[in-house]
């Protein structure tokens, strides 16, 4: 069967309500289904994230340190050893609050100033979104 005959019933079907076709032309035959097109229902969008944010500092009124990237956030460098901080902890900008795990490479989520942790939002193996808040935190100390 030629080619542009095929194209022609691609196009009948695509324009049709058809589901599937099948023609025969002497010894040569060809069937030609299409998928089901997929349903999607409307959704709201949710931003989350930054609605938590705006949630976090004015239930503490401090800041938060939020989530650079999408991925998993691990509240330790392993396993088997301490948390980088704790709630109560002092921390200064540039110390380790937590390392993001973004397409298998290990990424430090680091202080951006210094301050008291009042709170760690996020469990340990847990996945965070962009602009997520993780660790909220006053100011001084």
């Amino acid at each position: 069967m030629d080619i542009r005959k095929i194209k022609k019933l691609i196009e009948l079907l695509t324009e049709s309500n058809l589901h599937s076709i099948e023609v025969k032309d002497g010894e040569q035959s060809v069937s030609i289904t299409r998928s089901a097109p997929m349903s999607v229902a409307a959704q709201p969008m949710n931003y989350g994230p930054a609605d938590a944010a705006e949630v976090a500092v004015k239930k503490h009124k401090g800041s938060t340190e939020d989530a650079p990237m999408v991925g998993v956030f691990y509240t330790a460098p392993s396993p088997n050893e301490p948390n980088f901080v704790t709630k109560g902890q002092t921390v200064k900008a540039g110390d380790t609050l937590g390392i993001i795990e973004a397409m298998k490479i290990m990424n430090p989520l680091e202080a951006t100033h210094s301050g008291v942790i009042e709170e760690i939002l996020v469990q340990n193996g847990e996945v965070v979104e962009f602009g997520q808040p993780i660790i909220v935190y006053r100011s001084g100390s």
